[in-house]
């Protein structure tokens, strides 16, 4: 079989281009929600390369599209690599976990031990007393790197289970405490330093 006959195939129109157009709009989509984040990051030239990637593969995708428009199957294929792209997207950021976040954490309970605890494994901790509508609280402020957002969590969860907490993305951060070691589970300590 050449390619001529190949391109003019039933194959190739229900199964293989669709199959491309479905694998290029993940591709697109995925840099376009890694692009988003980036920007919103401030990370302008790695936002601006990805960018040019994405309405590349975008313009072959739509072209496909466009040359074909009576199969529905495309169609398909195209929203269905869409929707694919945005979930990828997501979970290749959430597994490159870059940026640092700021965890609000807000206890009735003796903030100590907490405060403590989060020193002791080298984080940053800023602690202001405040009323709360139930009472008197304690609101701890640290910033983290995102990668350390479920040991800082397991730390407050293991000190008060019923704490209040938010995180919020941080754009920049000028000096501060952040923890050198980078093997997290072997070398934290569980105590704080007496």
């Amino acid at each position: 079989m050449d390619i001529a006959s190949l391109y003019s195939s039933e194959l190739f129109k229900f199964v293989i281009l669709p199959a491309i157009i479905f694998l290029a709009r993940i591709c697109d989509v995925t840099l376009d929600t890694l692009r988003i984040i980036y920007v919103s990051r401030g990370l302008k030239l790695l936002a601006t390369v990805i960018g040019f990637f994405e309405v590349l593969i975008w313009l072959m995708a739509i072209t496909q599209i466009l040359s074909n428009m009576s199969n529905v199957v495309y169609y398909i294929a195209y929203a269905g690599g869409f929707a694919m792209g945005n979930f990828v997207g997501i979970f290749i950021e959430e597994k490159m976990a870059i940026g640092t976040v700021v965890i609000r954490i807000i206890t009735q309970k003796d903030a100590e031990e907490l405060i403590g605890l989060l020193k002791c494994n080298g984080y940053g901790v800023t602690h202001v007393g405040a009323q709360g509508a139930l009472g008197p609280v304690k609101i701890i402020f640290t910033i983290v790197k995102r990668k350390d957002i479920a040991a800082v969590l397991e730390i407050v969860r293991k000190c008060n289970p019923l704490a209040f907490f938010t995180i919020e993305d941080v754009r920049s951060v000028r000096r501060g405490v952040f923890p050198i070691i980078k093997e997290q589970d072997n070398k934290r300590s569980s105590t704080p330093a007496k």
